[in-house]
């Protein structure tokens, strides 16, 4: 089997590349070869590999920017994913697209599931919704995978932003009123390959929406406190954390209070195991070894 995976340094292409190693010829092509922004680079490169199955890990994922970048955002987040899902069902093979807890406006009291309304609070969430509808659109076999607050030992993200600032600053504040699952992009790549293994073995679940991330929830102060205690363990802490309000710390883009999301479908339908995002952080920290001041974050 050949798998044509996009954005091939970022940090879920990555895990993805590992994951999926064994499962056939993977094809991890960065932005310079496979731009989501150009529909005729889309289309020669998925004609020219024919793979039997493509994800999508690439995506515009700078929030704030994207409020003064609406073209771009749409254009890799919405018309570049549509057109791999159009030359996906040329092939007639299946698409797994990776969308996001920021379609929701985040005011809902419970976890949202997949049949709740959408209502994205920024350009960056409309992209990804549309994202989804041009998939949905051409009816082709896809997985659209919701999740949230994904995290990596690579990349820009904020476990490494936080490694980097609580080895640097004497005292952080950070938001305590938004509430959600942070999701390493390790447990997203290897939910994917189970999902892969059976929907080749014929047991899997049905196309369409589901929704995919850690178990359990915590606010972005409390990911920050366990990010803190495990540099403490090691020496590395410095700074003391302080939770804020998120109306006291200003964005461009408005972020949703809410991003819980419900993930009973996805374990209902495909029998997937979700960790707790505790346990899922600790693997990750643990598979990175001793943690140094990473100042690519």
């Amino acid at each position: 089997m050949k798998i044509l995976i996009t954005g091939s340094t970022g940090q879920l292409s990555r895990e993805l590349q590992l994951a999926l190693a064994g499962e056939g010829k993977v094809l991890a092509l960065g932005h310079k070869v496979l731009d989501l922004a150009e529909p005729g680079q889309i289309r020669q490169q998925v004609r020219l590999l024919r793979p039997d199955l493509i994800i999508n890990a690439a995506a515009y994922t700078a929030v704030d920017v994207a409020q003064g970048e609406r073209d771009r955002a749409f254009a890799v987040n919405a018309i570049g994913p549509g057109v791999l899902a159009e030359e996906a069902a040329l092939l007639g093979v299946p698409l797994i697209h990776y969308s996001t807890d920021y379609v929701f406006n985040g005011r809902k009291a419970e976890p949202y599931g997949e049949d709740d309304q959408p209502a994205p609070l920024s350009v960056y969430g409309e992209s990804k919704l549309a994202g989804e509808q041009a998939i949905q659109a051409v009816g082709g076999e896809h997985l659209v995978l919701r999740t949230s607050w994904v995290y990596s030992t690579h990349g820009h993200n904020f476990l490494l932003t936080m490694q980097r600032l609580l080895q640097e600053r004497d005292s952080l504040s950070v938001v305590e009123d938004e509430i959600g699952a942070p999701t390493w992009a390790g447990t997203l790549a290897m939910v994917t390959a189970d999902m892969v293994r059976k929907w080749r073995g014929g047991n899997g679940g049905p196309s369409g929406l589901y929704h995919l991330t850690a178990s359990g929830e915590t606010s972005w102060y409390g990911f920050a406190s366990a990010i803190a205690e495990h540099l403490q363990r090691q020496g590395l802490l410095r700074a003391k954390i302080e939770p804020i309000r998120s109306a006291d710390y200003p964005t461009a883009a408005q972020r949703p209070l809410n991003s819980r999301l419900s993930c009973a479908r996805l374990q209902r339908d495909w029998q997937v195991e979700l960790p707790a995002w505790e346990a899922a952080l600790k693997q990750c920290l643990g598979n990175s070894g001793d943690v140094r001041m990473d100042r690519s974050a």
